[in-house]
Parts: structure tokens; sequence; C-alpha cells
């Protein structure tokens, strides 16, 4: 359900998620952190949509926080989800961050919670908290130092200077990159591409990634074990055997 902060559209299987205040450059206050809120929800609720992407309107990503708003006591982070009700939300199915122009600060560590990137050339990535007195705590300071080497991830941290999409995706952090205008086209034809997998699969892959962060090796394979187990008892597993012994396409029921 699109609000006045967020719409929302159906594309074949895939929610496309659009940031919608151009006039703030998709800043995030309180009313669109409770729209992606709630497009993230219809997301996961909705057993037609395999995959969602997220985007900003009129070529701008997200400035971040929008800080005339936390001047007047606005947050844009919700208990439990986090920065715009996804940093630290648990989602199931994939999520496709479609970079236009500026992912600034809280901007891009929506950027980071997604699973994939996809990047203009000519998109701007930055966590310039530090010129602004603040630090990147919607998960920048955690998830960045994981995606690429420290000294690099400690460049953007203590710097706050920004780097082109280009850039991002010599360093890791973006899966494609394209010319000015067609990451969102892109990044719809990469969820396509997901969709044509078992959806249990995808959130068993997504569930197991997350469980083995930070723990022994031992410990993260008996999480995948106990993943698999009962991934390998469900209906897709048995229709994605079946289906490859027949020579055909799976017919998946999530089941």
């Amino acid at each position: 359900m699109s609000t006045k902060e967020v719409r929302v559209q159906q594309v074949g299987s895939t929610l496309l998620i659009t940031i919608d205040r151009p006039q703030a450059r998709n800043a995030v206050n309180a009313a669109a952190a409770a729209g992606l809120a709630a497009a993230l929800d219809q997301l996961e609720a909705d057993p037609a949509l395999r995959a969602g992407v997220l985007t900003g309107a009129k070529g701008t990503f997200s400035a971040g926080m929008d800080l005339k708003a936390a001047l007047i006591g606005e947050s844009p982070t919700i208990p439990g989800r986090g920065f715009g009700g996804l940093t630290e939300a648990e989602l199931t199915k994939p999520l496709i961050a479609a970079v236009e122009g500026w992912a600034m600060g809280g901007g891009f560590e929506l950027a980071l919670a997604c699973d994939l990137i996809v990047a203009a050339e000519d998109a701007r990535f930055g966590l310039p908290e530090v010129k602004r007195g603040l630090s990147a705590g919607g998960g920048g300071v955690i998830r960045l130092p994981k995606r690429i080497p420290y000294h690099l991830a400690m460049e953007f941290l203590l710097t706050g200077e920004p780097v082109s999409g280009g850039r991002a995706g010599e360093l890791g952090l973006a899966n494609r990159v394209t010319p000015p205008g067609e990451a969102v086209a892109v990044a719809l034809a990469f969820a396509e591409k997901l969709a044509a997998n078992a959806p249990l699969a995808l959130a068993t892959v997504k569930s197991v990634v997350k469980a083995a962060e930070g723990v022994p090796e031992s410990d993260a394979f008996d999480v995948q074990r106990k993943a698999m187990g009962t991934l390998m008892a469900s209906a897709d597993a048995r229709e994605g055997m079946t289906a490859f012994a027949e020579r055909r396409a799976p017919q998946w029921t999530g089941k």
C-alpha cells in the first residue's frame, strides 16, 4: 500500500518500493520510515511477491536522516526494525537496492541493509556523519567493515567523503554498475532472476548467512544442518529434484 512518502508498485513478482520525498532528497522522516516498514511487511506477507527493489524518486536514492525533522523531535527509527524500518528488520525475501544519485548517511545504510546493490555509475555513496558531529548509527559502522577491507571502510567512516557508483563497484559494494538512469531496470531484471528460484531455499540461504556471522564454524555448520533438514523435508525441495529428473521447469509453492 502506497503512502504519501513511500510508493509501492508490483512489477511481476517483485515489489518496487520508492521513497518519494524528492523535495527533501528522499531523506527519511518518521512518516517515511513508517511507510517503508509497511511496504516491507507487504513484501513479506504476499506469497505472490518473491523479491523487493528499493529505490528513491527522481534520481536520488536517499540523503539519509531528515535532519530538519530530527531537530523537532521526529525519529526515523522504528523500535526493533532500525533506521527507516529496515536496517534491523528480519526479512526472509531478497531485497535489492537500486541506487541513482545520492545514497548518503542513512541512505547508504539502507542500501547496506539490502541483500544486493545495483548502482548507477554516477551514484554517490557516503557516510558523512562525522562532518555533522555524529556517527553512522544505522549499521554503517557495523556492516561496512564486513563488506570491504578495514582500511577502506575506515576511510569512508573517518573522512565522510563520498565515492562514485563506479568506485563502489570496484570495491565490491555494488553487484552491478549501470549507466545513469538504468539502475531500477537492472535491479528489476535481477529480482526476476532470483524469483525463478525456490522461495524457501532463498529464505534458508538468508537465515543461515545471518546466523553464521561471528560464530565458530562448528556452530555455523550446526545451524546449517538444522536449516537443511527443514528445507529437504519441504514440498519445494521434492519439486525441485522431481523437475530436474523430468527435465521441466519447477513449479514452486513456497511450502
